[in-house]
């Protein structure tokens, strides 16, 4: 069946029907067939992969995918919470992607934290899924009543430039086909992707085929890319281009341009905070501040809201009258003038925010006629809680905003707050709002005191009462917290058009609250600066237009947010205005650039950076020179990286596979920007069509290609990107099988680069498997060969697993190349080897440099590296633990032509680590340094002394005396410039040179003194000199307090009086005593500056006993000798030295202890000389005995048997002969065996003598006999006694003559045989040989001798003597 007699179908399925109700066709029979065969194929739309729920973290991005089949194409439709989502609406929000597989259609949603609902539609039916999710929604076209609308935009507006004040309109020409009547597509106008609604600044016009933008008034907020989007049943088409808005000129020659984009940010009942934005132009000199200006809305009396000018941008606007509206404007001043106003904000009222809440949540109802009035019973009040989360959400030198959220007990009335502040470090509580509370939980206190701390609390209160204060706020001290930003970084332009030139940059460093960036450009030579945007852009590239073909210019940038501009960065290298070669340049613009030229905007975006990467594959693929070089030569300065090599899989899944490859081995003079992954599926070793694995560039060299089916098996190839547009596609890897990974083990590491190559060493780094196996990676082994080795050579670096993913591997052998690989293991073992690296040899290339550490005079640390082989395009890159640093909290970076600096902000522990800096576009220049814990405190103490330098010193402060008793503080210094100085400080006090203090500074010795003439009670406290030689300073101190300045005191005093007293005869050393070995007492004294004249008069008990006069020395020893003291000798003995200068008197008391002493001391002599106790035989029994030098009747001596003083009887008996103690017992028996003892009393300790009688008395040495009492020899006759001795241990044996010793010799042999037998031998005697003789033997135990008489006789005088 036909389904219309007078309808034709034409392709592309339109069906048209003639005026007269006939066709265009005589086939009808044929257009009827092809009619009803379409019908049939037509079926309702249908999920066949409904989208799933998803919970994701918060910022997550999350994709949603369904499978829809029905014909015709069904209209896709995503929803958030049942309303239905325009991804051009929320630019940068979505994300749309469709694909045709078999002969179903699958959709692709990117959202972020939304409920979201997917409907299917087409002219037969609907179905729908629901699901919740944490993402975002897409919508595509659809056809309606069979018919396909086809948009096209022509008769474009291009790029284009106003002034303040003009009138601009912007027009596009739109062909619809078919052209139905009446029918009205959905034309919107946007402003940097924000729609714009009709206003008194916008007119809107739509003439049936032609769409007209008109601005009514040109001002900066006006600048911006303007989109014209055209919407029909069947989908939509845009175009876009800029618009420039130049300044007005000036009133006043020299003044700023004006603000721009006023607006109120806070709005309360009595302030309003007004903000805006700085203008590009500042007249040629710095803007001073802003003035802020208010009219009540229907008026036209403008009022200045602040005396001085602001410099923050930001104001809070105070003196409003409750319930009016202001609007509101701002102009600029500098040392020239003023600007002019800037447009004028949206008009708001003054009122609390929560009435403006309930004004705008009330709804008009109408009125019935009937007014029902019901009565409840009152409800008992409640007082209303804490508030909760109170917090100051803005503070700044004017004023600080509080918020805070209502308490969760507030009874069935609304609640109302008091708002108090405290000085932090009191508890001292005002309230803020004392006559009103106020309704809503945001407040702005003024008139605090600007760099004072402060804490708040808040109250709530109702009719039951107020109730207790929230928590209080930290201390917040009051003062603008936002910095101006930091100039941005380096400045590259790129040609772009015949007009134009796209300029990028690197974002300002740590910049807070970041309104956007000025670019300016000025030709070359010029020294002329133009603004290229008047209003502030929020991206870091943007395109210049309005440039002279031809010229040079050179461009520069500053950062914007409320507390000001920042400095301008460096300026950029210089380029020339002209287009890009080809279409190749073309399409890399449209690519990168935010702000695309006079071309018209796909569909998508997916779909125009499709078409754009095409464009630019399709140019790059006509550059078939291998040689960098000759692509360097044909494109310039910079050109397109070559392909990257040496694609391997990471990981793989059921769906999925990891890739990564090798950066290329030339990157085209300028950084790599990103990588495209293509893939193809092999089917039986036949590759198949190149499709894209991703839209935008990844910058990381590893990669999971998505959406493959498992068990096939897939190739793919990988193409860099730079400035200068994407390279040549790499050459397709290796067939790999989508199949998943089961083993146990982990993957490869991958990744591997080489850093700091030395002749010995070299650090090699790498990034962890994708793969992990069944438990979590736990170490690495690294694995070493020589290049040229074989597969057997390979042999580990380390034999304990390594935690970090990188390590230096040392030892190499200078100029060998060595390759590398890294394994990963986990619990079940050791997994796959990585890619094995590039062969490297161990060379340290000339002019390598090492990081050097600095501290510099502030005590500022620094790692510093210097490269000299850097190109234009080369950067610093400065990593901790090889990971980049980007966190500028606690690092600083500095680069100044070919050094670059790390500074450290606050040295800490948490900057322990291994510090590395990479020269990039250069031959691998890099260093590292390990900052260790010793190091680093080492380093603290070097910054510590350069922070707070110290001036050395040598000594300490230090008090000594000086003759006359003066008194002198001094120090010494190591070292002080002439620029030293010293404030000799006492108690906290100043004190000056004087008539008290003198004070010297010796600076080249760097002896600092203070000299007093005595010290007197006022003087006691603390003493501090201070010095101070530039930076360093240095102090010491001394106390001189209670008993110790009491002794210096002293001390002075008493040397003063000797001072005056050696004036004249004085005593060196006064009077004192000494006993001599023999027992006699000297008194002495030493005395000085003595003359002829001078006499010394000797007293005792004040009666003269001695005079010395003319003593004739200058000094000398004046003595008295008391031969054997005794008590008569006891007194006091004075000595008094007298001339005409003077005298001086020494006295010593010898009376009681005094003589008592002195007697102690002669005792301890006399018992010092005691010989030890012999023991002796008489006719009455044992005589014990010991001789002195000297007796003393004074002498105390006590006897002691078996350590007990013995008594003494008629049997036991002691005295004194001579100098002989002896203690003498009678008929003594084996009871009187034992240990004896004579014991002397000094006073002290005392001293002993003992022998020993008893236990050892068969030890003891004796004379057992042979010896004759007497021996009468004729002369000439030899003589020979022998005696035998016993005794353990064996005795000494010692000779007498007339109690002389006498030794062997050739005349008088004496022998000692075997320990028992001595021999006395003369061999001629003679006259002279007569005597009394004597044999002493002697061991501890005791001493025994015997004795014998020699009588020599002549035989002639004895035969005389017979006659």
């Amino acid at each position: 069946m036909c389904l219309d007699d007078n309808v034709n179908w034409y392709p592309p399925y339109y069906w048209v029907r003639n005026s007269s109700g006939g066709h265009v066709s005589s086939d009808r029979g044929k257009q009827c067939l092809i009619g009803r065969f379409m019908y049939s194929l037509m079926h309702a739309p249908e999920f066949v992969i409904k989208p799933r729920s998803h919970t994701v973290w918060e910022k997550q991005c999350v994709r949603l995918h369904c499978t829809v089949s029905g014909w015709p194409d069904p209209r896709v439709v995503w929803y958030k919470n049942n309303v239905a989502l325009d991804p051009l609406a929320n630019p940068g929000k979505y994300k749309i992607e469709s694909r045709y597989i078999d002969v179903c259609n699958t959709y692709s949603l990117y959202i972020f934290m939304c409920v979201c609902v997917c409907k299917l539609l087409n002219n037969d039916t609907s179905q729908s899924s629901d699901f919740a999710v944490t993402s975002f929604c897409i919508v595509g076209p659809v056809s309606e009543y069979g018919i396909t609308f086809q948009t096209h935009i022509v008769d474009k507006f291009g790029v284009s430039f106003g002034r303040e004040g003009e009138t601009m309109s912007l027009g596009c020409t739109v062909i619809i086909y078919p052209a139905l009547h009446r029918y009205q597509p959905e034309v919107e106008w946007y402003r940097d992707d924000v729609l714009l609604s009709p206003s008194k600044w916008t007119h809107m016009h739509w003439s049936g085929d032609r769409a007209t933008l008109t601005l009514t008034h040109l001002n900066k907020e006006d600048e911006g890319l303007y989109t014209l989007r055209v919407t029909t049943k069947s989908g939509y088409e845009t175009y876009s281009a800029y618009v420039f808005v130049r300044d007005a000129d000036a009133e006043v020659e020299g003044a700023p341009a004006a603000p721009l984009d006023v607006r109120c940010l806070d709005a309360n009942k009595d302030y309003i905070i007004v903000a805006w934005k700085q203008p590009a132009v500042d007249g040629g000199s710095s803007i001073l501040g802003y003035f802020v200006d208010r009219c009540e809305v229907g008026t036209t009396h403008w009022i200045q809201c602040n005396d001085t000018p602001v410099k923050f941008a930001r104001f809070p606007v105070t003196g409003l009258v409750e319930g009016r509206s202001y609007i509101f404007r701002v102009r600029a001043v500098n040392k020239s003038g003023i600007s002019r106003p800037s447009r004028v904000s949206e008009p708001v009222a003054a009122m609390d925010p929560a009435d403006r809440a309930r004004m705008r949540g009330s709804t008009s109802a109408p009125w019935t006629g009937q007014i029902i009035v019901t009565e409840e019973e009152p409800a008992e009040g409640i007082v209303p809680g804490k508030p909760l989360d109170l917090q100051v959400t803005e503070a700044t030198k004017n004023y600080v905003v509080l918020s805070w959220k209502p308490p969760g007990e507030k009874g069935l009335e609304g609640v109302m707050y008091y708002v108090e502040k405290c000085v932090s470090g009191t508890d001292s509580w005002q309230r803020v709002n004392t006559e009103i509370p106020v309704k809503s939980p945001r407040f702005a206190l003024f008139d605090l005191a600007e760099g004072k701390a402060y804490r708040f609390r808040v109250r709530c209160c109702n009719s039951a009462g107020v109730g207790e204060p929230s928590d209080p706020t930290e201390a917040t001290t009051v003062g603008d917290k936002l910095d101006i930003p930091s100039a941005p970084g380096k400045v590259i332009p790129t040609r772009n058009t015949d007009t134009s030139v796209v300029v990028s940059w690197e974002a300002s460093r740590d910049a807070k609250e970041l309104v956007g960036y000025y670019i300016e450009g000025s030709i070359v030579g010029s020294n002329v600066w133009e603004p290229c945007n008047n209003k502030p852009v929020n991206v870091t590239r943007f395109i210049c237009h309005g440039l002279i073909t031809g010229e040079k210019y050179v461009f520069r940038v500053r950062a914007v947010n409320a507390a000001g501009i920042s400095q301008f960065s460096q300026e950029s290298e210089a380029v020339e205005v002209k287009a890009a070669i080809g279409e190749y340049s073309g399409s890399i613009t449209s690519k990168y650039n935010k702000f695309p030229p006079n071309t018209m905007q796909k569909r998508n975006k997916a779909q125009a950076d499709s078409e754009a990467r095409e464009g630019a594959r399709a140019a790059s693929s006509d550059l078939t020179e291998p040689d960098p070089r000759e692509s360097k030569n044909k494109w310039g300065k910079r050109a397109s990286p070559a392909p990257p090599y040496g694609i391997t899989v990471l990981e793989c899944v059921r769906d999925s596979m990891v890739l990564a490859w090798k950066q290329p081995t030339f990157i085209g003079g300028a950084d790599i920007t990103g990588y495209f992954v293509d893939y193809r599926e092999v089917i039986d070793g036949v590759p198949g069509k190149w499709h894209e694995a991703n839209i935008k560039a990844v910058s990381e060299r590893a990669y999971r290609v998505s959406d493959l089916k498992e068990n096939k098996k897939y190739q793919f190839q990988v193409r860099a990107a730079n400035m200068a547009g994407v390279g040549i596609p790499s050459l397709p890897s290796n067939t790999f099988l989508c199949e998943e990974w089961t083993i146990a083990v982990p993957g490869p590491p991958y990744d591997l680069q080489i850093r700091e190559v030395r002749n010995d060493s070299l650090v090699l780094l790498w990034k962890p498997p994708v793969y992990q196996g069944r438990d979590p990676v736990n170490g690495f082994y690294v694995d070493i060969k020589e290049a040229d080795a074989p597969e057997e050579a390979w042999r580990g670096v380390n034999t304990k697993a390594l935690e970090k993913t990188y390590t230096k591997i040392k030892d190499l052998k200078e100029g060998e190349k060595y390759v590398f690989r890294v394994r990963a293991q986990n619990k079940a073992g050791v997994g796959k080897v990585s890619d094995v690296t590039e062969p490297v040899p161990a060379l340290t290339k000339p002019g390598t440099k090492e990081i050097v550490v600095d501290v510099d005079d502030d005590g500022v640390i620094s790692l510093n590296f210097e490269c000299g082989n850097m190109t234009p395009d080369s950067k610093f890159v400065w990593s901790k633990n090889y990971e980049e640093i980007t966190d500028t909290s606690r690092l600083s970076t500095e680069t100044k032509g070919t050094k670059s600096k790390v500074v450290f902000n606050r040295p800490g522990e948490e900057d322990i680590g291994v510090y590395s800096c990479l020269v990039t576009h250069t031959d691998g220049a890099s260093s590292s340094y390990t900052l260790s814990e010793e190091e680093l405190k080492r380093l603290l103490e070097i910054s510590h002394d350069h922070k707070f330098p110290i001036i050395p010193l040598k000594s300490d402060l230090a008090v000594e005396l000086l003759e006359k008793g003066r008194v002198r503080f001094w120090l010494q210094a190591e070292k002080m410039s002439n620029n030293g100085k010293v404030d000799y400080v006492f108690n906290d006090n100043v004190v000056s040179q004087g008539e008290k203090y003198k004070m010297n500074f010796d600076k080249n010795t760097g002896v600092i003194e203070m000299t007093m003439e005595s010290l007197t009670p006022a003087d006691e406290g603390t003493y501090t000199f201070q010095l101070q030689d530039g930076k360093a300073t240095n102090q010491s101190s001394l106390v001189l307090i209670g008993d110790v300045f009491k002794q210096l005191q002293k001390e002075s005093e008493f040397q003063r009086k000797e001072y005056f007293r050696k004036q004249g005869p004085h005593f060196i050393e006064y009077l004192s005593w000494e006993v001599t070995p023999e027992c006699c007492v000297v008194l002495k004294c030493k005395v000085g500056n003595m003359k002829k004249e001078t006499s010394a008069l000797w007293h005792k008990d004040r009666h003269q006993i001695k005079v010395d006069e003319h003593l004739g020395f200058a000094e000398g020893v004046l003595k008295l000798e008391i031969a054997q003291i005794s008590k008569k000798d006891a007194g006091v003995y004075e000595v008094i030295l007298k001339d005409d200068r003077g005298q001086d008197t020494s006295t010593l008391n010898l009376t009681d202890q005094g003589f008592k002493d002195l007697m102690n001391e002669v005792f301890s002599v006399i018992a010092n000389s005691s010989t030890p106790l012999k023991i002796t035989s008489t006719d009455e029994g044992i005589r014990l005995y010991t001789f002195v030098s000297y007796y003393n009747d004074l002498l105390q001596v006590t006897w002691h048997y078996k350590d007990s003083a013995i008594a003494f009887s008629d049997r036991i008996k002691s005295g004194v002969v001579g100098e002989q103690l002896w203690l003498q017992i009678k008929e003594p028996t084996e009871k009187d065996m034992g240990k004896y003892a004579i014991e002397f009393y000094d006073g002290k300790g005392g001293l002993r003598r003992t022998v020993d009688l008893s236990g050892q008395g068969e030890n003891r040495a004796r004379v057992a006999g042979g010896l004759p009492d007497v021996v009468t020899i004729q002369e000439g006759k030899a003589l020979n006694l022998t005696c035998n001795i016993s005794g353990n241990p064996v005795p000494e044996v010692t000779w007498l003559k007339n109690d002389r010793e006498i030794t062997s010799d050739e005349h008088c042999i004496l022998k000692f045989e075997s320990g028992k037998f001595a021999s006395f031998t003369i061999t001629g005697v003679n006259t002279s040989d007569s005597g009394k003789y004597s044999i002493l033997v002697k061991n501890k135990y005791g001493t025994e001798s015997g004795d014998f008489t020699v009588s020599v006789f002549i035989p002639e005088e004895a035969g005389s003597k017979k006659k």
